[in-house]
């Protein structure tokens, strides 16, 4: 299927990095922008009551209206000079649902959102991106708060057989189209074939497909993916998130919640 309906979250933050890639995402995939933006309330999620008194209440509301409708222009005149179609929602945000977020995203082909940057923290940004990636039905693209350059040239597929890497190859696939080149990485435990099948099923959509295997050997395959991003200069990762449940993967550690934390690219995910 073809990506002709993004739906990126403005970030508030100046640079804007998800606004940027969305954007560029926008202009070679030839499809429809919408910006997202949210204008939050100072209401307690879970218990509904406003966090101080009515004028501090209405004080914050102010400071984040006005804060959301800069970031909302300045990703208009982002894809305004990109020459792309594009539009702008900005909506209030008051909970952990996301609902209005939520109704959009599953009528996007692609959602692009920024990493938290623990250096101007907006609120519930790691909630929102698990909400996407769980309930959102689109494949969902991450974008480190790092981010300069934006390029879709060096695609890394991470491929480890499971439903969720499939359904995260198979939403890329338009994005591979724009790569130069594809590189399909598999951690651990492997038999051939199934390295064999995954590089003649994406040569078949017209990839030129490398695949390289790298035993576990006691390294974390985030680890591995994150070396190999680094030596090799890659531009994106495609991989599925969440194999195991999101509880497990907070208390203990998994793939997802290290990629989610240390990404140095962008990285587009599906569950």
């Amino acid at each position: 299927m073809a990506i002709k309906d993004i739906l990126t979250v403005v970030d508030f933050a100046g640079k804007q990095p998800a606004v940027r890639v969305a954007t560029e995402a926008a202009r070679r995939l030839d499809a429809h922008l919408t910006g997202f933006t949210f204008a939050f309330n100072p209401i307690i999620a879970t218990s509904g009551f406003p966090i101080g008194s009515e004028d501090l209440t209405a004080s914050i509301r102010k400071a984040w209206e006005s804060e959301a409708r800069s970031a909302e222009a300045a990703f208009q005149e982002t894809a305004r000079l990109a020459g792309i179609r594009y539009g702008s929602v900005l909506e209030a945000a008051t909970d952990v649902r996301f609902g209005v977020l939520l109704r959009y995203s599953r009528l996007s082909d692609l959602v692009v959102i920024g990493q938290e940057d623990p250096d101007r923290p907006e609120p519930m940004r790691t909630a929102m991106i698990e909400m996407l990636l769980f309930e959102g039905g689109a494949p969902t693209l991450v974008v480190p708060f790092i981010t300069e350059d934006v390029s879709f040239e060096r695609a890394l597929v991470a491929w480890d057989g499971s439903a969720t890497a499939a359904r995260a190859v198979r939403g890329a696939l338009p994005l591979l189209a724009e790569s130069a080149g594809v590189t399909v990485l598999a951690v651990g435990e492997r038999e051939p074939q199934e390295l064999s099948d995954i590089a003649v099923h994406l040569s078949r959509h017209g990839l030129q497909v490398e695949v390289k295997h790298t035993p576990k050997s006691g390294i974390a395959v985030a680890d591995a993916l994150l070396n190999t991003v680094s030596d090799e200069g890659f531009n994106y990762v495609v991989m599925g998130a969440y194999g195991h449940s999101r509880v497990r993967e907070q208390l203990f550690g998994g793939a997802t919640h290290d990629i989610l934390r240390e990404m140095t690219v962008p990285v587009l995910m599906t569950h």
